[in-house]
């Protein structure tokens, strides 16, 4: 099994649009082969790198396997993403409290 980021699972335009459908709902492999322009192999293997990269999850029915989104995957993407709002957020802070420690004319 690879290492591969939620990022590199993503960047992917096939796989974007395979968690898109999953966001609707948990879908089978046919489900989803059926909506999309390549191969049912093809979106097996783009299910296993998102699988991979704990974005969704599979649960076997019968003969089935019906892809879902993984909920402390997705977690993890949003706590990395929030992370980023705090930098951003704590710089714009710091940006702020350096113009008010300005003196009128500019200087410091």
């Amino acid at each position: 099994m690879t290492n591969i980021t939620t990022f590199d699972a993503l960047g992917d335009t096939t796989r974007r649009s395979l968690f898109e459908l999953l966001r609707q709902g948990p879908r089978s492999v046919n489900e989803l082969a059926s909506a999309m322009p390549v191969s049912q192999p093809a979106v097996s293997q783009h299910l296993k790198v998102l699988k991979e990269a704990s974005l969704v999850r599979v649960q076997v029915q019968g003969s089935q396997r019906i892809y879902s989104i993984d909920p402390a995957g997705l977690a993890n993407l949003r706590s990395y993403v929030d992370s980023l709002w705090d930098d951003v957020l704590a710089a714009y802070l710091q940006a702020a409290e350096n113009l008010t420690q300005e003196e009128p004319d500019g200087t410091t």
